[in-house]
């Protein structure tokens, strides 16, 4: 008579992990979201997995993209397209990455960290974490209240403290299901797309010359100061906080938990993070579009600051709506960023800590690690200081992504955690190309912003 070994008790780890997983990620809404069957046509299936990639692509349009896409497009005209359509490819294989981890271990990027790491290693990953989503979240609050005062005429230092009160509108959405956050906002999103259509076409851009700005130029790595504009498009436009949400909210599709249920899973939300990542691409492509037709070509190569952007469209495009439009955008990109930057925070907390706090605890926590110095720096500096803080805040989310994207290729990469659905050699290969180019590219970032 054979006899079988004993079965691993219930919160054994499984192989390839140090710990077993306890409780879901983002578990009020974990697998909520009904999927079709793997018989249903296409059409329902996309949309059933359409959603998590437009709350990824909010990361790659958000206040802190502006600044430099700004000043790549009003010092060399079209010739950064070709970094933003860079960056973009990079973002679209990290993504699918992020998704993927998510969906075959059913830990998010934070949890797998803990899970894997030594408790020491785990704890510095997250304190890194904690600083660049309050980083990020500077950005939004810095972006609103400038929206705020180009279109009400709201003093700055007002425009920060109100940022607080979108504690009680994220706490109202989320109350009403994980739809509707993803529908307002692919909504804010549509605005966004608009506002910046209507740039373009009032901007009128040699469509020449911008198709020549797809190609890349020897002259954007052998120029250094076109170089370090260059990083700094990629350092803002690939977000780390974006690789622990992903990673998270795939997990509220209720996929059936077979090799097959997992592969539909992936291809789906593959689709859904690209295109929406197309959406993002339009609207950093087209600030820079914008900036280099409006201002490059006019002499003003200077532009860098949103407030002075915001002066100069009008009287330069001869359109009146075109500076409302632009603060608009800006105002609907601020928000948006603020509604996801508050589930990366509640994932990164729970996933590293296993720390669950009230939503509206962790939420004022890390508004409050915002509101603080950007308060401080506008009472005490104005429009200039709010505009290098902006930068700043770019510069720290530079730092922190090396932190992000090295696990994320490592675990992906490993047959003991992904079984099957291990990267295959071609896509590890390419992944740690871009996770060395990201990693070379901003330690020379952060080299030249203190250093150079």
């Amino acid at each position: 008579m054979t006899t079988l070994p004993p079965a691993p008790p219930q919160d054994a780890p499984p192989a390839g992990w140090r710990r077993a997983r306890r409780v879901p990620s983002l578990v009020e809404v974990f697998a909520t979201i009904k999927v079709p069957p793997a018989s249903a046509s296409f059409w329902r299936k996309l949309l059933a997995f359409w959603g998590p990639g437009l709350m990824v692509a909010v990361g790659y349009m958000d206040p802190g993209n502006w600044a430099t896409d700004l000043a790549g497009g009003s010092r060399y005209g079209y010739t950064l397209l070709s970094v933003i359509l860079i960056s973009n490819l990079f973002a679209m294989l990290l993504q699918h990455l992020a998704a993927k981890l998510g969906i075959v271990t059913g830990r998010d990027l934070a949890q797998a960290c803990r899970d894997h790491y030594s408790k020491p290693v785990a704890m510095v990953l997250w304190v890194f974490c904690e600083i660049a989503i309050a980083a990020c979240d500077l950005a939004e609050v810095i972006g609103s209240a400038i929206a705020l005062n180009l279109l009400f005429g709201l003093p700055l230092a007002w425009g920060v403290v109100l940022t607080i009160l979108d504690v009680l509108v994220v706490l109202m959405l989320q109350s009403r299901g994980f739809r509707v956050l993803e529908s307002i906002i692919g909504g804010l999103i549509v605005l966004i797309f608009g506002c910046f259509v209507y740039e373009i076409i009032v901007s009128h851009p040699d469509y020449f010359a911008l198709i020549q700005g797809l190609v890349p130029r020897p002259e954007i790595v052998t120029n250094p100061q076109m170089l370090y504009v260059a990083i700094g498009i990629l350092g803002a436009t690939v977000m780390p906080h974006n690789l622990y949400l992903h990673s998270s909210i795939v997990q509220t599709r209720a996929i059936e938990q077979t090799d097959e249920g997992k592969r539909m899973a992936i291809k789906f939300s593959t689709i859904d993070s690209t295109l929406a990542l197309f959406l993002a691409f339009f609207v950093n492509a087209a600030i820079l579009i914008m900036a280099a037709a409006a201002f490059h070509s006019s002499g003003r190569q200077n532009v860098a600051d949103i407030n002075e952007a915001h002066k100069l469209l009008a009287p330069v495009l001869g359109a009146g709506a075109a500076s409302i439009v632009f603060a608009v955008a800006l105002l609907a990109s601020g928000q948006n960023s603020t509604l996801t930057g508050t589930l990366a925070g509640q994932i990164v907390m729970e996933g590293f800590l296993d720390l669950r706090l009230k939503p509206w605890m962790r939420r004022l926590i890390t508004r409050s690690i915002a509101v603080v110095p950007a308060l401080v720096v506008t009472l005490m500096y104005g429009e200039k200081g709010t505009g290098e803080l902006l930068v700043l805040s770019q510069v720290i989310l530079s730092f922190q992504l090396s932190f992000a994207v090295i696990p994320l290729v490592l675990f992906t990469g490993s047959k003991a955690k992904m079984g099957i659905f291990v990267n295959r050699p071609m896509v590890q290969i390419t992944a740690w190309i871009v996770s060395g180019i990201i990693v070379l590219l901003n330690v020379y970032l952060l080299v030249q912003t203190f250093w150079g």
